[in-house]
């Protein structure tokens, strides 16, 4: 049987699922009044859940960020480049997207290696 392990396990989703030492996050999003705040609470919250889980940002494997709008694109990467560990940064791909719950601009998801 695999060994599962599940972080914030919730009646609709898990904030982290992690299995063979891969940790796979939820979408994160963060109120804010702007995409620069979002974002930098965002990755805060991500670091946290990498930390519950045995892991940190050195060790990602993949991220998806979704923008609500892409011109916002570099206001969201000033915070993505402080944030990232130099010579660490995973594969990642940004979309244009319409986000769930109005207010949110960024979400973002990630997966690290453990």
């Amino acid at each position: 049987m695999a060994n599962i392990e599940r972080i914030e396990c919730g009646p609709r989703f898990s904030h982290a699922v992690i299995h063979n030492d891969i940790v796979y996050l939820s979408g994160v999003v963060s109120p804010g009044k702007t995409v620069r705040t979002q974002t930098k609470n965002i990755l805060a919250g991500i670091d946290e859940v990498l930390e519950r889980a045995g892991t940190d940002k050195s060790k990602l494997l993949t991220a998806t960020v979704w923008l609500t709008d892409l011109s916002k694109f570099d206001e969201m990467n000033s915070v993505w480049d402080q944030w990232v560990s130099p010579g660490h940064a995973p594969v990642r791909v940004c979309v244009e997207a319409k986000l769930a719950v109005p207010g949110f601009e960024v979400e973002i998801q990630v997966t690290a290696a453990r």
